[in-house]
């Protein structure tokens, strides 16, 4: 798969996954928790690379804390970090357990 498709294919589920969780109920929060973790992950692949191992100057996230990356998630979340990005509107679209699920599985991933 060329570059400009994967990276088409990553935006629309970047896209789809930021609707969907914008519009979640309850029901629908317990469902979208329930996502495996390397499924919620493709979503920063396009830019954080494949396996979260950082590239063209975004943050790794490969062996990142648990901890600081719901940390890091929450201050985009609520506009605590510089608007130099895009993670200010995406960690919007995310609820606390797939942070969470996220947070999990960049910590077990090796560098």
């Amino acid at each position: 798969m060329s570059n400009k498709r994967l990276f088409g294919a990553i935006v629309a589920a970047v896209a789809t996954m930021v609707a969907t969780s914008a519009m979640a109920d309850t029901k629908s929060s317990k469902a979208a928790a329930r996502t495996p973790a390397p499924l919620l992950a493709q979503a920063c692949a396009g830019c954080h690379g494949q396996n979260g191992e950082g590239q063209n100057g975004t943050p790794i996230l490969a062996g990142y804390d648990r901890n600081a990356l719901v940390q890091v998630w929450g201050e985009f979340r609520n506009n605590q970090r510089p608007a130099a990005t895009i993670m200010a509107r995406i960690a919007r679209g995310y609820s606390d357990q797939e942070v969470a699920t996220l947070a999990d599985y960049f910590a077990a991933v090796k560098r």
